[in-house]
């Protein structure tokens, strides 16, 4: 079931509905739309050329999300993520991230152990540079590919939902130059735990990791 329902939301991803919940989505947690905002089914249409079946699809998938409010014979609003709501998402990957790296320690591959230490040594270079729209992305890469690498469907979808609901607060924590030097020397940890197959460090460390950031997230006051 779980998996049937995995497949489903991958199919989605390249259908017309799923194409709109991104664009929709994507707008909410980077900004793009405020929260409490309208979002006009007419107007996103025309955006994107549909009409306003998939964008009135997208928006019922969204509420079910937690992102959007629809009001009946009114409209639907943003609800967006509440600093409560990154919080808690922070929480819960914090343990997540920590079973994910546990379990790569049993799967991954040197393929993949190389490919994250290239992901490592660009972002490093790039902290030093200032490039930080690039460090971003590497943070991104370095995530994902201990997702691919745990082995489990249903925890990297999990988690890569979790991960793209907070893009905005790690824009900000990793523009920070003090931050994204220590994210590097995490991840570099990370991947040494992995590298030597040990569970119990990787979990531990990956778990810090985010804990790490909830603590540079509460000192920035986001």
């Amino acid at each position: 079931m779980g998996d049937a329902r995995l497949q489903n939301d991958q199919d989605d991803k390249y259908s017309l509905r799923g194409r709109v919940f991104n664009y929709i989505r994507e707008g909410i947690l980077s900004g793009r739309y405020g929260e409490n905002e309208e979002l006009k089914e007419n107007t996103i249409g025309a955006e994107l050329g549909v009409s306003r079946t998939p964008v009135r699809e997208a928006l019922r998938q969204l509420e079910l999300s937690g992102l959007v409010n629809i009001i009946p014979n009114k409209g639907a609003y943003v609800t967006g993520i509440s600093a409560k709501d990154a919080h808690d998402i922070y929480v819960i990957r914090s343990y997540l991230e920590g079973l994910c790296a546990r379990w790569a320690c049993e799967n991954i591959t040197e393929e993949q152990i190389n490919a994250i230490e290239e992901v490592i040594f660009l972002s490093e270079f790039h902290t030093k540079k200032g490039h930080y729209d690039q460090i971003v992305e590497l943070d991104s890469k370095f995530h994902k590919l201990i997702y691919d690498a745990c082995g489990s469907k249903i925890l990297e979808h999990e988690l890569t939902v979790f991960h793209h609901y907070v893009e905005r607060i790690r824009k900000i924590t990793l523009s920070m130059e003090e931050r994204a030097v220590r994210s590097n020397a995490e991840h570099t940890a990370i991947l040494n735990a992995i590298r030597e197959r040990n569970g119990e460090l990787a979990e531990k460390l990956a778990h810090e990791h985010i804990i790490c950031t909830i603590e540079n997230i509460e000192k920035l006051g986001l």
